[in-house]
């Protein structure tokens, strides 16, 4: 393939330095050495949004639809994404999880999930009360199903170490680089940061996660979605109570819902930490109810799809709401799972904030989704199981990019 020339500053801009955008990267440079890449990210380092927010497991893929590319991606990526770590040094551990019904009238969702973990490929095993205890003694359950490939890891340091291999290949991440305007020319494309720098490349990839629906408007493409951003807020258990939970306790999810309900989680660094509820974020970033940004949140209100998601799961929405401003309903939602918690054994933890993707009829998006035009690629929605899929992913947006280059 024929490398940038002097008409352009490089073949490939990649917008965002999240896992993805990096895994791009990385994979570009694996994919056709010599290729010259760009990724621009605003923040001072990699990872600080959605990447570096959040609880760190590496996801088996059971709760993804057959076919799907969540569950083709999750087995593939989960695996994949053991054997990085183990090669590169950096932390992880195979926990194996429990998903866990409190209540008969889960007991059909939970079967369902075993069956589906099957047809993807993902060993699991159906539990009764008392084998409960076996893998988790201080939690409750009426049955479980215990997903042996489930793990955690650091998705912060598994980013930083694909930019320097990508850099260690001849590509090139500059950070405090924020995208302002992009043009598209026939034979290039031209970016513009907020620090005036221009850069003119073969093409682009849009990795730029809760702003990836503005980034394709900037390119001038229309997304036919929106970033609705939904804050997951957290807690942890106190250090002298982290001995409650030995690995990872879910409880059966809404399939309504992206969302995977409150959950425990024993991370890397031996702390536990405790949900995400989903509550809408007043800001992209909006880590706190304190952060708003008006015209962000103008835009949200003003989009059909946010209004339809409201009309449509607004009993569901009170409900996270409801446990966002109260710790008690929170702890309430908490203690189903592990009865001997208390209000005041959850310390507040530092939130996230999902991007997830909005069709205008207030449908959810529920796969990744790509879109691609002239010597563009945009991945418009990759929330989780997105860090765990991430070497998957980005070999698939580096398969795009370079056959548009071709």
């Amino acid at each position: 393939m024929t490398t940038a020339g002097g008409r352009f500053d490089c073949d490939v801009l990649v917008v965002g330095g999240g896992i993805v955008g990096l895994s791009t990267a990385y994979a570009i440079t694996r994919a056709a050495p010599g290729t010259r890449v760009v990724v621009l990210e605003k923040e001072s380092g990699p990872a600080r949004h959605q990447t570096g927010r959040n609880s760190g497991v590496i996801h088996s893929g059971v709760y993804y639809r057959p076919g799907s590319l969540k569950a083709r991606y999750a087995v593939q990526g989960a695996a994949e994404m053991v054997t990085f770590c183990a090669e590169h040094g950096l932390p992880y551990e195979v926990t194996g999880k429990l998903i866990v019904a409190t209540e008969r009238a889960e007991l059909p969702r939970l079967h369902a999930l075993a069956q589906r973990g099957r047809e993807n490929g993902i060993p699991v095993r159906e539990l009764g009360r008392a084998q409960i205890a076996e893998y988790e003694p201080r939690v409750r359950g009426i049955a479980a199903l215990h997903v042996g490939t489930t793990g955690v890891c650091d998705f912060g340091a598994v980013a930083g170490r694909l930019a320097r291999l990508a850099q260690e290949a001849g590509a090139e991440v500059r950070y405090g680089a924020e995208v302002r305007v992009i043009r598209r020319r026939a034979d290039a494309v031209a970016v513009r940061t907020a620090g005036g720098a221009v850069l003119r490349a073969r093409a682009l990839v849009n990795c730029a996660g809760l702003h990836s629906d503005r980034v394709a408007r900037l390119a001038g493409d229309a997304p036919g979605m929106r970033i609705v951003p939904f804050r997951g807020e957290y807690f942890e258990l106190a250090p002298s109570r982290t001995d409650l939970v030995r690995a990872l306790v879910y409880p059966v999810p809404d399939p309504a819902f992206p969302f995977l309900g409150v959950h425990l989680t024993r991370g890397i660094d031996g702390r536990v930490h405790v949900g995400p509820n989903a509550v809408p974020a007043l800001a992209r970033e909006g880590y706190g109810w304190g952060v708003v940004r008006p015209r962000e949140l103008a835009g949200t209100v003003a989009y059909p799809g946010a209004w339809r998601i409201a009309r449509r799961h607004w009993r569901y929405g009170a409900g996270e709401v409801r446990r966002s401003l109260s710790k008690r309903a929170f702890t309430e939602a908490v203690r189903r799972l592990l009865p001997e918690v208390s209000e005041g054994e959850l310390i507040p933890a530092p939130s996230g904030v999902r991007a997830q993707a909005v069709l205008p009829d207030g449908t959810l998006v529920d796969d990744f989704l790509f879109a691609e035009s002239a010597r563009m690629v945009h991945v418009l929605n990759a929330p989780s199981p997105a860090a765990t899929a991430s070497l998957p992913i980005g070999r698939e947006v580096a398969r795009r990019v370079l056959a548009g280059l071709e």
